[in-house]
């Protein structure tokens, strides 16, 4: 099931769960995200509970107990808790109606946060043949929708796909490279409850003395807090006795919190699905939310030096995913059809309205020769390169891997010397977006004619 942020993934199962008469087993990646929905089922009068690293042996075996001789209706576990041998033989005793695969998109290496320890999950599936599964994620690509199937092992293609456009958030992205000023000018002319994310965890603690020294009420989060002190602060912040948590990706993950205006990305996102993911946290009550992204090279180079002494392949799928941010930070399109033509949705509408580039559009460039000369350098190159290296065809750069592939023989090589890098860019993310070209994420970003694109170049 595809369902944005705010959606109402928890629905899908609790409401099944208390249909069926055995156990819904619910893998979900966060503690705080299984201790927020069962204390609300448990307020609701229905049998929950969770397993967490901390548990005495005593309330284990009551867990375990309880689970076995099915007093609850749900159960929530952590992926890392199937890796454990005397759990895996308790669950086999249970009679488990339900399978739910919360945050789906952690199984995919595709995904933004893949996590090796939910390929565990299809084991657990065979202990059950017959119990249905529901994989859920409010963030996937298409190749992230093929994946995740394939990895859960699904019969055949079963998806159940909710609109990710959320009409009433606005769209906002600043190029900043000196960004505290910034910040405080826009938290200083709004108001209501904010999460501003970092990247850092030093950045959280600084952000936040900048702003209560400016005489904004704010918090810090970050995932090395001790969990007293994460439950501490998140209280306060649901409570609305802080107004802005400054946070890393730690924050936020099924925290039920309807009424936030305004989610600010400090540090640009590593890719698309995180982004969306975070920015979805505001306006889940129907109201208004801005979400605004600050952007700066030096943010890049920060992300790309961070991939480093990472797995090669980790390294060329993170560097895909950072270039679709740098790509939709750098648009001059609308920033809801971006957002939407990237998770597999087409939006049609001219001018959304709510966004900073439907609001003060750019100026338009004539580009059709350089789009010509795109899609017949793509072709020319048997379509097994990506943008970078189309680009330095065009441009008539001679690298070592141009000269290693004798491309500088190319008729194509330096037909748009002239043109300025961040044209072609454009040129490259617009043709994308008019389905003229296609970027193959799955194969490193290899960019593809689309038969629209070969189409095209016949008029």
């Amino acid at each position: 099931g595809l369902m944005p942020t705010g959606g109402g993934k928890s629905i899908t199962f609790q409401v099944p769960a208390l249909a069926f008469d055995g156990v819904t087993l619910v893998v979900t990646p966060l503690i705080s995200l299984m201790k927020d929905q069962v204390d609300n089922l448990r307020a609701a009068g229905v049998r929950a509970l969770y397993f967490y690293n901390g548990m005495s042996r005593a309330e284990q075996r009551l867990a375990v107990d309880r689970m076995v001789l099915g007093k609850v209706k749900l159960v929530y576990v952590s992926p890392e808790k199937l890796k454990t041998r005397s759990f895996l033989d308790s669950l086999r005793q249970a009679d488990i109606s339900l399978i739910v695969v919360d945050e789906a998109h952690c199984i995919s290496q595709w995904g933004y946060d893949f996590r090796p320890s939910y390929l565990e999950i299809a084991a657990v599936r065979k202990l059950f043949p017959d119990a249905p599964l529901l994989a859920l994620t409010a963030t996937a690509t298409p190749e992230v929708v093929d994946d995740i199937m394939a990895r859960l092992e699904f019969r055949g293609r079963n998806v159940f796909s909710m609109s990710f456009a959320r009409d009433n958030l606005s769209y906002i992205v600043r190029y900043a490279e000196v960004k505290e000023q910034k910040l405080l000018q826009i938290l200083q002319n709004t108001s209501g409850c904010s999460i501003v994310y970092t990247r850092s965890r030093r950045r959280t603690r600084e952000i936040a003395d900048l702003l209560r020294a400016a005489g904004i009420s704010a918090d810090f989060y970050h995932a090395g807090l001790d969990p007293d002190q994460k439950t501490e602060r998140q209280t306060r912040w649901k409570n609305n006795e802080v107004r802005v948590m400054v946070a890393t990706n730690a924050f936020g993950m099924g925290i039920d919190k309807p009424d936030v205006r305004l989610v600010v990305h400090y540090d640009i996102p590593p890719s698309i699905e995180e982004y969306y993911q975070e920015a979805g946290r505001a306006g889940r009550d129907g109201g208004e939310g801005r979400c605004i992204t600050f952007y700066s090279a030096k943010d890049l180079r920060k992300m790309e030096k961070f991939m480093q002494g990472k797995p090669v392949s980790e390294q060329e799928i993170g560097k895909q995913l950072l270039i679709e941010t740098a790509n939709y930070a750098e648009s001059s399109v609308c920033r809801r059809r971006s957002l939407l033509h990237y998770f597999g949705e087409e939006y049609d509408v001219e001018n959304c309205g709510n966004c900073d580039n439907c609001l003060s559009p750019k100026k338009k460039v004539e580009a059709k020769d350089c789009l010509l000369a795109t899609l017949e350098t793509i072709i020319a190159l048997k379509e097994k390169f990506k943008a970078e290296y189309v680009r330095d065809i065009l441009k008539g750069i001679a690298t070592s891997d141009v000269k290693s592939y004798h491309h500088e023989e190319l008729d194509v090589f330096g037909c748009e010397q002239k043109t300025d890098d961040k044209l072609i860019n454009a040129v490259i993310r617009h043709a994308i977006l008019a389905g003229l070209i296609d970027r193959d994420i799955e194969n490193y970003g290899l960019l593809k004619v689309t038969d629209a694109g070969r189409e095209f170049l016949k008029h």
